[in-house]
């Protein structure tokens, strides 16, 4: 693969780079409408390809938090394209990597010394390259390595790239007024705590310790001292990312322990913790040769405060959802309800979470569930395009809910595709028992 020895990082180069993907991107469409005039019976799958390519390469070489934006919309499968989906995964962990010049500059900066002169071994070339670093293998004092880089310029751009891509969320969300600007300082803040390499590296001890009691579950080891803001060093942990694993297994019991594990360690760090590894896609997770899940990488950590915990997972209880005056007073205490809403906009999107709560909180009321369910998906799939073409949602205001629910939809939406991919059947009480009063 085609390695960098130059990232853009300035205001000016990186929207110029954006402007060259959407010329492209309109010349797709221009093709695609003149090509449908002769042949009324084209779908679209074709230009999602095309688009898809042309606004991944264009990313790709910027990384940072435009490419992390493609990697999170990935995770989306019920309403992304499936062209985009496919090739915006590869920003989990396959993008091109930095030169080596470029990587021993970084060391020199960081830790004072070329990598030659800090570990035993240092492979030249990255292992994985994802939106915001890229690992390399090393060796010291007979143990393997993996030592994860950040990319020069990378947190100095987040705030000039969330400037650049604002206005087209704004339309996209239907988001309006002063508002908005709370979504968006979530977002940057949190982009912002995944270049600090030091608190991942703390967070990421924190979490293993806390959660070594959960079956199935593995870590890394951290080293502080082979660490800096910009590079971390832990052990190197052999498997597979978890979708090389999916793609293959066809042992229904490993995928079954897997997926036990991945809901163990997911619910523990929700209901005992009160915080949450907020990035569940693949590359984040391996699959040893034994069946273990390895959680590598705690730069997005969510933390989770009393006052939205208690009315969102009370929103999740069926008498909650059967009495109309408490499932309104929750609805307002998360903010989905405001006080300047008309009757008509309570009445409408009352209706509207109870039916997707209703769903999308199914695999809580019972004591197992099965995420390889397709009707349940196919559902989920099927009420998020109807809410989508839905004219009336699109007229009413977009700004609705508390800011925590970005990243804590976004990171239960994750779990529950890596478990469908998984095929699994999960005991969905499970995770109480490595609970502590």
């Amino acid at each position: 693969m085609k390695t960098l020895d130059k990232i853009p990082v300035n205001k000016i180069e990186r929207a110029g780079q954006l402007v060259k993907t959407g010329i492209k991107v309109g010349g797709n469409y221009i093709a695609y409408y003149g090509e449908k005039i002769v042949n009324p019976s084209l779908t679209k799958e074709k230009l999602n390809e095309n688009n898809a390519e042309d606004i991944y390469d264009g990313l790709k070489n910027l990384k940072g938090s435009a490419l992390k934006v493609a990697q999170m919309l990935s995770m989306d499968k019920n309403i992304m394209p499936r062209a985009y989906v496919e090739k915006f995964s590869l920003a989990q962990f396959s993008v091109p990597p930095l030169s080596a010049p470029l990587v021993r500059k970084t060391f020199k900066k960081y830790l004072g010394m070329f990598p030659e002169e800090i570990y035993d071994s240092f492979t030249a070339d990255s292992v994985n390259a994802a939106s915001i670093g890229q690992v390399h293998k090393a060796t010291k004092d007979g143990k393997k390595l993996a030592v994860k880089i950040q990319y020069p310029g990378v947190a100095e751009s987040i705030s000039s790239d969330l400037a650049i891509v604002k206005p087209f969320a704004v339309k996209m969300f239907n988001l309006q007024g002063k508002d908005s600007e709370r979504y968006f300082k979530e977002v940057e803040n949190k982009l912002l705590e995944e270049t600090d390499y030091e608190l991942e590296l703390s967070q990421g001890v924190a979490i293993a310790e806390a959660c070594s009691e959960i079956t199935n579950l593995k870590f890394p080891k951290y080293y502080p001292e082979l660490s800096s803001k910009k590079i971390i060093t832990m052990d190197w942990m052999d498997g597979e990312h978890l979708s090389e694993f999916t793609a293959h297994n066809e042992d229904r019991a490993k995928g079954d322990s897997l997926g036990q594990a991945l809901w163990d360690f997911y619910m523990f760090q929700m209901h005992q913790l009160r915080q949450v590894h907020a990035d569940p896609h693949p590359g984040n997770f391996l699959i040893d040769e034994d069946g273990n899940l390895i959680a590598i990488d705690f730069g997005c950590i969510k933390q989770v405060p009393e006052d939205f915990y208690i009315p969102y997972f009370e929103l999740a209880r069926p008498e909650i959802m059967d009495n109309q005056e408490l499932f309104l007073e929750k609805l307002y205490a998360l903010e989905i309800l405001r006080e300047d809403d008309t009757k008509e906009e309570v009445a409408y999107f009352s209706e509207l979470f109870n039916q997707l709560l209703r769903l999308f909180t199914r695999p809580y009321q019972t004591a197992a569930f099965d995420f390889s369910d397709e009707a349940f998906f196919g559902e989920m799939a099927q009420l998020s395009e109807e809410y989508s073409k839905d004219s009336k949602l699109r007229k009413m205001n977009g700004n609705r809910g508390s800011k925590h629910f970005l990243y804590i939809n976004r990171t239960f939406f994750g779990l529950y595709s890596l478990l469908h991919d998984l095929k699994a059947r999960i005991d969905t009480e499970n995770y109480k028992k490595y609970m502590k009063n």
